[in-house]
Formats: C-alpha cells, sequence, structure tokens
C-alpha cells in the first residue's frame, strides 16, 4: 500500500549550514523583540486596560467610522478607537477608563447610545473596571510566568544539561519573538493572547522534546559522528512530521482568522505567527 509523505524517508537537508545566517537572524529579532517591548509596549485590550467595549453593527449596511471616531471630543469621553471587523457595517467602540467608577462607565455607554441613535444596533457591550483590570494582569502573569518555569524544569530534568539548555533557549525564543510580534504590530493583548502565548510555548515544547529524543538516540548510536551531521540527521528524520502537525495547524488558524471574528483574531494571528 502506497503512503503519502510530505518529505522523503532519505532527506537529507543540511540545516546546519545555515546556522551562520539563521543564528545571527534569530539574534537580529530577539533584540528587536525586546526593544520594540520595552519602548513600544503591548497594545492592550479592555481586559488589562480597563474601560468599555462596545460592538456595534450599522442597520444602514455601512458605518461612518469618522463620525464614531468624533464621539470622544464631541461627548468628552477622551480618545475612542474604532475598529471595523467582518463587513463593513460591524464595528468596535472602545472608550478609555472613565474618572469617577462604574457609574461612569455606564454613563459613558448612555452617552455612546443617544449620540448613534436608531442607526447602530448595540451587539455587545463589555464594561471592565480598574480593579478587575489589574486582577486580570497579575493573574495572567502569574500563569505564563509559572508555566514557562513548569516547563523549564521538566526539561532541565529530562535532558541532559547541553540539550535542556538548549531547548530553554528555543522555547524562550519563540515566546520572546512573540511578545516582539504584539509590540511591533500593535495587536490587541488580551486574555486570548495569554492563551495563544500557553499554547505556542506548548507547541515549542513538543516539537524541541521530539527533535532532542531523536538527537539523543544518534549520540549514543554514533559516539563518533559530528555533532552538526547528527543535528541534520535528526532533524530529517522528523521533517514529514514536523510539516504534517504544521500544516494542519496553519489550516485551522487560517480558518479562525478568516471566520473567527474579532474576538479570536488575535489568538488566531500569534498562533500563526508563533
Amino acid at each position: 500500500m502506497l503512503r503519502f509523505r510530505l518529505a522523503p524517508d532519505n532527506m537529507k537537508f543540511g540545516f546546519m549550514r545555515l546556522r551562520r545566517v539563521s543564528y545571527p537572524l534569530s539574534a537580529l529579532l530577539s533584540i528587536l523583540s525586546v526593544v520594540a517591548f520595552l519602548t513600544l509596549g503591548l497594545n492592550y485590550g479592555i481586559d488589562f486596560a480597563g474601560g468599555t467595549l462596545m460592538e456595534l453593527r450599522a442597520k444602514s449596511g455601512h458605518a461612518d467610522m469618522v463620525s464614531l471616531r468624533a464621539l470622544g471630543d464631541k461627548l468628552q469621553l477622551g480618545e475612542v478607537e474604532v475598529q471595523a471587523f467582518g463587513g463593513d457595517q460591524d464595528v468596535t467602540v472602545r472608550v478609555r477608563l472613565q474618572p469617577g467608577g462604574d457609574a461612569a462607565q455606564q454613563q459613558a455607554v448612555q452617552s455612546v447610545r443617544a449620540a448613534v441613535g436608531e442607526n447602530y444596533e448595540f451587539r455587545r457591550v463589555e464594561v471592565v473596571g480598574p480593579r478587575i483590570s489589574g486582577e486580570l494582569v497579575q493573574s495572567g502573569t502569574l500563569g505564563v510566568v509559572l508555566s514557562i518555569l513548569a516547563v523549564l524544569t521538566y526539561l532541565w530534568f529530562r535532558y541532559e544539561w547541553q540539550l535542556a539548555i538548549a531547548a530553554v533557549i528555543a522555547t524562550m525564543h519563540d515566546l520572546l519573538l512573540t511578545m516582539g510580534f504584539f509590540a511591533i504590530t500593535r495587536l490587541e493583548f488580551n486574555i486570548t493572547s495569554i492563551a495563544a502565548i500557553l499554547t505556542i510555548v506548548g507547541l515549542s515544547l513538543n516539537e524541541t522534546v521530539v527533535v532532542l529524543d531523536r538527537i539523543r538516540e544518534m549520540l549514543r548510536k554514533y559516539k563518533r559522528m559530528p555533532m552538526p551531521e547528527i543535528i541534520d540527521t535528526s532533524i530529517n528524520a522528523v521533517l514529514s512530521r514536523t510539516i504534517m502537525t504544521s500544516t494542519t495547524t496553519l489550516m485551522a488558524l487560517a480558518s479562525l482568522v478568516v471566520f473567527g471574528g474579532h474576538v479570536i483574531q488575535s489568538f488566531a494571528l500569534a498562533m500563526m505567527f508563533g
């Protein structure tokens, strides 16, 4: 019976020949990610920044973005962020946290309702206060840190120290570049973004463990083989699996980007990049 394979069984691509280019490129991207994170920061969503998020649908079939953005000055609400998603009639209006507690947030929603009148349908309204947003930031950060520490501890005891260090660097590299992606693209960083980061760490760890297991087997079997050749052979041995898992994951994520809507967009785009 014929088997469908995405890579030949005798694949001998020299991955380590590219290290003179890939190593400096990875270092450069890591530095850019750190600089972007420190200078630009993250575009925190309503979950973390606090404020009011309103999802509107224009009854006329076309949302007037200019007039919606002018609501901030007109209603004295400060900066109002308006973003289209889905069709031309769907927009999200985000109002920053208003001084005065929950009553001020509710008043902001009522002011927007009165200003847009009957021209828009309010499909969703979320109000997040400063205390809740602060707790979410703290809980989300703690969850990510503890998860990463658990992963790094597992890697350290699972492999010899040389392989463990390599796995730790690979995992942190993927995490660092993902944070840089959020900072540079100004993609909204919210609760789903935390889920994306943890999922990326899990996928990165899974792929790393598969390759490292094969490298360890090769080291025990071929004690005189040069290390670059062992790494190339190990990667080529699992290349078909890597291509298959990556392709099916990208197909699912592409569907989420196209059909998932604005709420899950940051998760899907971050996952595709990671």
